[in-house]
């Protein structure tokens, strides 16, 4: 599907066979991003992996130290210990809490960005106990972004009025970023002030965005699912308890041999995916076609990945949580399997999948094998809404409160 956005036309892109042909015929063509003017603010967009070109020397300096220092296999195995500690932070958290209303995703945001952060740069960020509601106020600020991301502006429309700023979204955008700049170079200036501070800010301020909120969300989803389904609840929790037995706690080689877990995490992602629209690439030359149309230079090309996951082309029952349809299939979310990418695919990939494959099944089993979890008094699973919200992620419109039952 062809729109005009812009001064220049947009490509969607909404299906297995048009995203197959654009990620591996047109990889490199569109590996650019369109870049909203909102943000430009504070020179956020100048030094962000999310929107640089591949072809930036910056992009490729901030990549290389992701893939080969901080998200690299030998990197990951060697913090595992680091992230196991912060999920059990979590599990005591919940535990401490126990028989009482909990707001399942506020506290798990605060345990991600800990897990990001003492993870890679060993401090944590927040106190998860602490009554300022800390956390709330990163993650608003983290979600004030992407909503100013996802507005329509006048200056992105006619880039003539940029300078301007009518509407004020760079404005408000540069509040924001700054505010969660602040917090990162609380990070920096305790531990990592012998590399280069831009490159170092910008790492961390990412890693903040897309790390803390991905797993977060992909969870919440997930745990809201099993609580509107309570069978296949039933059914996960007979797999953890019978691989793990009286196993007081679960590291991440556990949740990693559950293949029902892997299956509920999986459909979770299918059904409400962190991003369902990926950030917008840029056609950066001419001779591309996708579905037999061109595609001119500089046309900003939108995969609609949410749409892709939900084809009744390719998914039975579509709009139904199945976590069935994902056992004794080799279907993965690495960017091989075109009708589901829930991290994109290509060299624009998300680089946090490696974290997000680790933590999420281990944060999930950790939570249903500690606590029974149970909906607030008066509220049947039909009541839950799971409704969604785009922020700079697809949450849920009312976040999921839900009540744990320690086990014994």
């Amino acid at each position: 599907m062809r729109v005009q956005l812009a001064p220049l036309p947009a490509v969607v892109v909404s299906s297995r066979d048009a995203a197959r042909e654009a990620f591996t015929r047109h990889d490199r063509r569109l590996a650019a991003r369109y870049t909203p003017d909102a943000v430009r603010a504070r020179g956020w967009a100048d030094r962000s992996m999310i929107y640089l070109p591949s072809t930036d020397p910056l992009w490729r300096t901030q990549r290389s130290i992701l893939t080969t220092h901080v998200l690299a296999p030998r990197s990951l195995a060697a913090r595992r210990g680091v992230r196991e500690r912060k999920v059990r932070d979590l599990v005591d958290h919940f535990r401490a809490r126990a028989g009482n209303v909990v707001d399942v995703g506020k506290a798990m945001y605060g345990a991600m960005i800990n897990l990001v952060s003492s993870a890679f740069f060993s401090v944590d960020v927040l106190d998860l106990d602490a009554t300022d509601d800390s956390a709330h106020g990163i993650r608003e600020h983290v979600e004030g972004l992407g909503d100013l991301m996802t507005k329509p502006n006048i200056s992105d429309l006619f880039p003539f009025l940029r300078r301007l700023d009518l509407q004020g979204r760079r404005r408000m955008m540069g509040r924001h970023v700054a505010a969660i700049f602040s917090i990162v170079d609380g990070v920096i200036d305790r531990r990592l002030a012998e590399i280069d501070r831009d490159v170092a800010k910008a790492i961390v301020f990412e890693l903040f965005i897309t790390g803390g909120e991905t797993v977060t969300v992909t969870v919440e989803w997930a745990m809201a699912e099993l609580l509107k389904n309570p069978r296949t609840m039933a059914k996960v929790r007979a797999e953890i308890d019978g691989a793990l037995g009286d196993k007081t706690t679960i590291d991440e080689s556990d949740a990693a041999s559950l293949p029902y877990l892997m299956a509920v995490e999986k459909e979770g992602m299918r059904l409400h995916p962190v991003a369902p629209v990926l950030v917008p690439h840029l056609a950066v030359e001419d001779g591309v076609e996708i579905g037999g149309y061109e595609v001119p230079k500089g046309s900003t090309v939108i995969f609609n990945v949410g749409a892709t996951m939900r084809d009744p082309a390719t998914w039975d029952r579509p709009d139904e949580f199945v976590p069935e349809r994902f056992l004794d299939t080799e279907v993965d979310y690495r960017g091989k399997d075109f009708e589901f990418l829930p991290f994109g695919s290509g060299r624009r990939q998300c680089p946090g999948l490696p974290l997000a494959e680790r933590v999420v099944p281990h944060l999930l089993a950790s939570l249903l094998h500690a606590f029974e979890w149970r909906l607030p008094d008066g509220m049947s699973p039909e009541q839950l809404d799971v409704s969604e919200k785009f922020t700079t992620a697809n949450v849920l419109a009312v976040p999921l409160k839900a009540v744990p039952i320690v086990i014994t």
